[in-house]
C-alpha cells in the first residue's frame, strides 16, 4: 500500500499532436511550485528512428517552454560528479524541469515533483514505465504522469499503455506483463524470467 496521505498518481495518455498543451500544463504545474520530469528513451537524436531524444527535448524546451525556467538534462554518458549535482540540484528545488533518460528510474526521491512525461511511452516495458511513475507522487500533492505515444500502437503497446492508465498496482502490472512477454525459456536463448 501507499504511505499514509499519499495520492494515487493519475496517469493520462496523449499522442503529439497534444504535446503543446501538455507542456504548458507542466508549466503551470511549476509556476504552482511543483518541478517535473521529462523522460526520454534515448540521449541523442537518430539513435533511434522516431523516437524523441532528450538532448534534442531540452534544446527545444530551452528555447520554448522553459526559456524562462531552471531545467537541466541529465543522461547516463554524464561523468558521475556532473550527474549528481543536477540530482542535487533539482532535489533542492534550484532545477524545476528535469529532462532525462531513464537514468532517474531508481533512487530518486523529490516529493514536490508531481509532473512525470514520459516521451515515446509505447517504447518502454510495462516494468519500466511502473518504475518511472513511480518518482513522481512521493509527497501530499496529487501527482501526475503523461504517456507520449505515437498514433498508431500495436496491440501490445496499446495493452500496456492502457494497463498504466487504469491502474497503480504493482502486482496487476506484473501479471500483464508476465501474460505479454510470456515466462521466457529455461534452456534456450529467450530470456529467462522462471527460476
Amino acid at each position: 500500500g501507499m504511505p499514509p496521505g499519499r495520492k494515487s498518481i493519475k496517469t493520462l495518455c496523449y499522442t503529439g499532436d497534444k504535446r503543446r498543451e501538455v507542456y504548458a500544463g507542466m508549466v503551470r504545474q511549476i509556476k504552482a511550485g511543483h518541478q517535473a520530469y521529462i523522460v526520454c528513451a534515448v540521449i541523442e537524436p537518430g539513435e533511434m528512428p522516431g523516437v524523441r531524444a532528450a538532448a534534442e527535448v531540452y534544446e527545444e524546451l530551452q528555447r520554448t517552454f522553459l526559456k524562462d525556467i531552471p531545467c537541466a538534462l541529465l543522461h547516463g554518458k554524464m561523468k558521475p560528479a556532473e550527474k549528481e549535482t543536477v540530482m542535487e540540484d533539482f532535489a533542492a528545488g534550484k532545477i524545476k524541469a528535469l529532462i532525462s533518460t531513464t537514468v532517474i528510474e531508481v533512487g530518486v526521491n523529490v516529493p514536490n515533483a508531481t509532473l512525470m512525461i514520459i516521451e515515446n511511452a509505447d517504447r518502454f516495458g510495462l516494468a519500466q514505465l511502473h518504475q518511472l511513475r513511480g518518482r513522481v507522487g512521493r509527497g501530499a500533492e496529487q501527482s501526475y504522469c503523461i504517456l507520449m505515444t505515437s498514433y498508431k500502437l500495436s496491440n501490445e503497446s496499446r495493452k500496456r499503455i492502457e494497463t498504466m492508465t487504469s491502474t497503480n498496482d504493482g502486482f496487476e502490472i506484473a501479471e500483464v506483463d508476465l501474460k505479454l512477454r510470456g515466462p521466457g525459456d529455461i534452456e534456450g536463448t529467450q530470456q529467462s524470467v522462471l527460476t
